[in-house]
């Protein structure tokens, strides 16, 4: 049995049930109609023996029969015997015996020449020693004719019952199953590798099958997200690192070969030891970056003072390069509910990058408020400013808007980042940016939006 599909296994079953209820129905109607038979021969007898007696009586000495008496009746023969066991009226069956002693108001078997008979006998009294007896026959009816009928009936009617509900069983298992070999299918083609976009595509429904191919098209989609996520790291981080690993490998060899004086090492190890960092920066925010996409990294949202963690962030700035100077509009008392990591790092990446892209001697604005059940922050610089048809790329990995003009060179994940913690929140990132007059990032969240639980980019 073990070899054998589900469905076919459940098709044997329901056959093999099928039959046994068949056949347990048929004993059944078979002891039932034994019962019948003879209960409904009793019952004709009893009637219509009771019916006759009515109809005899005796006037000066003789027997008289009224209208209604019949001697022979639906089967039943009706005779009449003097006390002492002659036959006054009617006509005996041919094989019925002629001996048979007389019961008062018993039906019993009596065994004739050719076949069994039921008997009923009923003394009819007319006066204190006077009267006759009344016996009605009837022939025993042949159970076993009745059997053969049903038994050709049975063997006509069971094979068709048990063909048609095997092929009911099997046809409603194939249809049953059916979405598990859709599910197989698909659990096969990703376990090969062959397609992480596959899903199973069943209809919604409430019953186990549907919820099944369900639950498993929402982890088809985690993994081809997971599997999506990896592909990404590794591309980013083999083109990504490329840059900084050949300067180090570069460096090395040169200082192996030229340097001659400590200064010239100090040189060489300054160079590698910020190689290095831009390294371990760019490695640390794609881990951070895969882990939110994966779900790994979870938020952790609480209520907060988001003004005092604006206010701080802003004052723990170190000296900024070019002479920029931070300016801050902060509304107190704006409380919310949000990830103080992720934003205090959602901040600082805004912060970074109006640093990076302002001009000398500018301004950075920091600005927070509240309006209705949305906070704002916004970040906004006097700087390059960004060009039209760029303002929608810069939300893409490692694009940067012409980083020689900048005077410093990020990782091009900053504005990534931001744009996935935004979407985390449950808020939105806009831009508002002019050529030579500068940007302004606005981030807008609902204040009150806290999950039942810790939710994650996945």
């Amino acid at each position: 049995m073990k070899r054998f599909s589900v469905k076919l296994k459940l098709t044997l079953w329901i056959t093999l049930l099928m039959l046994l209820l068949t056949t347990s129905v048929l004993v059944f109607m078979v002891a039932v109609s034994r019962s019948v038979v003879s209960e409904n021969a009793y019952e004709q007898l009893t009637n219509t023996v009771r019916t006759n007696l009515s109809g005899i009586s005796k006037e000066n000495g003789n027997l008289t029969f009224s209208e209604d008496f019949t001697f022979t009746h639906n089967g039943v023969y009706t005779v009449v015997y003097s006390s002492s066991g002659a036959l006054l009226a009617g006509q005996l069956p041919l094989s019925f015996p002629d001996t048979l002693a007389f019961e008062n108001g018993a039906i019993r078997m009596a065994e004739g020449i050719n076949g069994n008979y039921y008997v009923l006998d009923f003394w009819l009294p007319f006066s204190w020693e006077d009267g006759v007896w009344v016996r009605g026959i009837i022939s025993a009816p042949d159970v076993a004719d009745v059997l053969d009928d049903m038994v050709g009936l049975a063997l006509l009617i069971l094979p068709l019952m048990v063909v048609f509900s095997g092929l009911g069983a099997y046809l409603l298992a194939r249809s049953t199953f059916r979405p598990i070999d859709r599910i197989i299918r698909a659990a096969e083609n990703i376990g090969e590798g062959r397609d992480l976009s596959r899903r199973i595509g069943l209809p919604p429904g409430r019953d186990e099958i549907s919820r099944l191919g369900q639950a498993f098209d929402n982890m088809f989609m985690r993994l081809e997200a997971s599997f999506e996520s990896e592909k990404q790291f590794t591309s980013d981080a083999s083109h990504e690192l490329r840059t900084p690993t050949a300067v180090i490998l570069a460096q090395c060899e040169d200082a192996r070969r030229h340097a001659e004086t400590p200064e010239q090492y100090a040189q060489a190890i300054e160079v590698i030891e910020r190689q290095a960092g831009k390294m371990s920066d760019l490695i640390a925010q794609l881990l951070q970056m895969t882990r939110l996409e994966q779900g790994t990294q979870r938020a952790s949202f609480e209520w907060a003072d988001l003004s005092g963690l604006v206010e701080v962030i802003c004052a723990e700035q170190p000296a900024f390069p070019k002479n920029i100077t931070l300016q801050t509009d902060i509304q107190p008392e704006v409380e919310a509910r949000f990830d103080v990591t992720l934003m205090s790092r959602l901040l600082q990446n805004l912060i970074g990058n109006a640093v990076r892209y302002g001009r000398q001697d500018g301004h950075i604005w920091v600005s927070l408020r509240r309006e209705q059940a949305d906070a704002v922050l916004a970040v906004r610089d006097d700087g390059i400013g960004i060009a039209k048809e760029q303002q929608e790329k810069i939300w893409q990995r490692f694009y940067q808007v012409e980083p020689s003009r900048s005077g410093q060179a990020g990782t091009g994940l900053g504005l990534t980042m931001v744009r996935q913690i935004a979407a985390l929140h449950g808020g939105t990132v806009t831009l508002d940016s002019a050529i030579g007059v500068g940007s302004c990032f606005t981030f807008r969240f609902p204040i009150g939006q806290q999950p039942d639980e810790p939710q994650s980019l996945a």
